[in-house]
């Protein structure tokens, strides 16, 4: 009987530095760690921060109980903030340029917070949205998470009922997922109460799609607020629900003493300026202004971080990682971090304002991702290479360049940024400018590529060919338009149009090849081929799966539309080690026009 692994194609057949610690641990008593990082939930979806349309009991509590950041900047969009938080560099260092395409990916080499405290005799795992790398092993589980359930794309289609990934494999879950990823993480701090644990909580909500339990929709709509923000509102409500529970789950095992909270969200609030409340700030998520870059951050360690403590001084994503480890005690020496661009913000947590700089710069650049789908299947776009949209913020200065001419504002005297400043103090807008150049030549030493797919780990025997990392030519185009996770290839009607992707085989093995699809009966009969470096398989679509593609559930008219699948056997296909290009492509087609999407 022949061994082999598993690679699935995903086909669809269808006409369409540090200082000293002025605290002492308890001998051998490690402090846990519980990081919570929320989706696209803005500064202003607090009623901490002044939105009295919003109800938000735990975090405000929670605020209170903390000392909270009120300057912490993180990057314009989700996968950049995540790849800096857990490395402590900034994105583009680690090869994470924007949220798709495969540019999301962190290269594998880069040492996260797990693989930090794990050092130090941590377990971590890891409960959510992930965003950079679905491939082992930039996967969590390749990253240092012993376990890891949730999503390792950026995005999810169904939050209730959600059929979702724990260690490799896909489960099917009961009930809302923001409620499931709490479950989840609650009964890994239960089966690790007894040792120190990391449990890294990134929610996927309150991103879209926009569904929400009508119990919150409905009161928010009651308030008089529009479809989209009362479901975001209802969505940031359930997270504040949550929060509740992680926090009593904390006190009901006698550990709350011992575990430093950590909340912060990912990026500014989604959506145009004005749609709803951002504290006056201007801009939102995917902008280089304040609204789209500063988020709330709060960490609570008590008896040991003050509480109700309000921290001025800027500061970053950059710096959780040498923060977490200098609270624990661990040392990067020994856990082989890379250069990092962030600091420990444990002389602020601590009183030390005097062991901190005055004159602060921390820099952010957005690329969008529009402009990387715009090349459909095509290996990259110039605009990866490009230094604008960026801007640089200091204490009292935010430098912007949205890409023709570099602005100025003064934080202090105009938080809003309404006022460009920059014809009378051209002396700050060339020191902080020629800084942020310097900074984009020094994070872009290392060229950023699409990442091969690698093939054939030991640890990792089934991959995923999916769409969004998918090359191709001719007509073919994603369905829903921009090709994110859940999306499928259509309009494929010509034998001479192929899809492809770039594979390395870490270790050479003979692989079973699946398929998913569906389609007409028109198109039953059409043979396929999967080649490889080597090899090949050919096999025929004996069996049609007709579902029609559905518009996704959504409180907001937004159209994006979802499609079920079947599953078939291929066939087998050897696949030698070193790099290869695994391509499929119809060689015989029953009718005179077939059309092919793939998943």
């Amino acid at each position: 009987m022949i061994a082999y692994r598993r690679l699935l194609i995903g086909i669809v057949l269808f006409v369409f530095s540090q200082v000293a610690i002025s605290y002492s641990l308890v001998a051998g008593e490690q402090p846990n760690v519980l990081l919570i990082l929320t989706d696209d939930q803005g500064y202003g979806d607090l009623a901490l921060h002044g939105n009295d349309k919003i109800d938000t009991p735990v975090l405000d509590r929670l605020a209170k109980q903390s000392t909270r950041f009120e300057r912490f900047m993180v990057c314009p969009l989700c996968s950049m903030t995540r790849a800096t938080l857990l490395t402590g560099r900034y994105n583009l260092r680690t090869g994470c340029a924007s949220v798709t395409r495969g540019v999301e990916s962190v290269r594998p080499e880069e040492v996260m917070i797990p693989e930090v405290l794990q050092t130090a005799g941590y377990v971590s795992g890891c409960f959510g949205k992930w965003h950079i790398g679905e491939y082992y092993p930039s996967h969590p589980r390749g990253q240092g998470f012993d376990d890891f359930f949730g999503m390792p794309q950026g995005h999810w289609d169904n939050y209730f009922d959600p059929v979702l990934e724990k260690n490799g494999k896909m489960v099917a879950t009961k009930g809302f997922i923001t409620d499931v990823l709490t479950d989840a993480a609650m009964q890994f701090i239960s089966e690790n109460q007894k040792r120190p644990f990391f449990c890294y909580l990134p929610y996927n909500a309150p991103h879209t799609p926009m569904q929400i339990a009508d119990r919150y929709y409905d009161k928010y709509k009651a308030r008089g607020l529009d479809n989209k923000p009362a479901a975001i509102y209802g969505l940031v409500e359930n997270i504040d629900e949550n929060v509740g529970r992680l926090l009593k789950h904390l006190d009901q095992l006698g550990i709350a003493d011992n575990t430093i909270v950590i909340f912060l969200s990912d990026n500014g609030a989604e959506g145009p300026q004005g749609s709803r409340f951002n504290a006056g700030m201007r801009g939102m998520k995917g902008t280089v202004h304040e609204g789209g870059v500063r988020v709330p951050m709060f960490v609570r360690w008590p008896g040991k971080i003050e509480a109700g403590k309000v921290i001025p001084q800027l500061a970053g994503h950059i710096d959780l990682l040498p923060t977490i480890a200098q609270l624990c005690e661990v040392d990067l020496q020994k856990a082989k971090t890379k250069p990092l661009d962030g600091r420990s913000l444990v002389p602020l947590l601590f009183g030390h304002e005097e062991q901190w700089p005055k004159d602060r710069m921390i820099f952010t650049r957005n690329p969008g991702w529009k402009s990387l789908v715009g090349a459909l299947g095509q290996p990259i776009t110039e605009s990866v290479k490009q230094p604008f949209p960026g801007s640089v913020r200091t204490e009292r200065w935010r430098c912007v360049n949205e890409g023709n001419v570099w602005e100025l504002f003064d934080m202090h005297s105009d938080p809003g940024e309404s006022k460009n400043v920059a014809s009378q103090h051209p002396q700050v807008v060339a020191r902080l400018s020629n800084a942020y150049m310097k900074w984009f030549k020094d994070v872009t030493t290392v060229p950023i590529t699409r990442p091969i797919i690698q093939v054939g780990y030991p640890e990792w025997p089934e991959v995923k060919l999916t769409v969004p990392e998918a090359y191709f030519t001719g007509n073919i185009r994603w369905y829903n338009r921009w090709g994110f996770a859940h999306d499928w290839l259509t309009d494929w009607t010509d034998t001479e149009e192929t899809i492809w992707w770039e594979a390395d085989v870490v270790k050479a093995g003979r692989f079973e090849v699946s398929l998913k699809y569906a389609c007409y009966d028109d198109a039953v009969g059409t043979k396929l081929r999967v080649t490889a470096e080597g090899d090949s398989l050919e096999a025929v679509i004996k069996k049609s799966h007709e579902p029609k593609p559905m518009q996704r559930p959504s409180r907001i008219s937004k159209k994006r539309f979802v499609q079920t699948f079947a599953t078939v056997k291929l066939g087998e296909i050897t696949l030698s080690s070193g790099r290869t290009r695994v391509t499929i492509q119809a060689v015989q087609k029953r009718a005179k026009k077939f059309a092919m999407s793939i998943r």
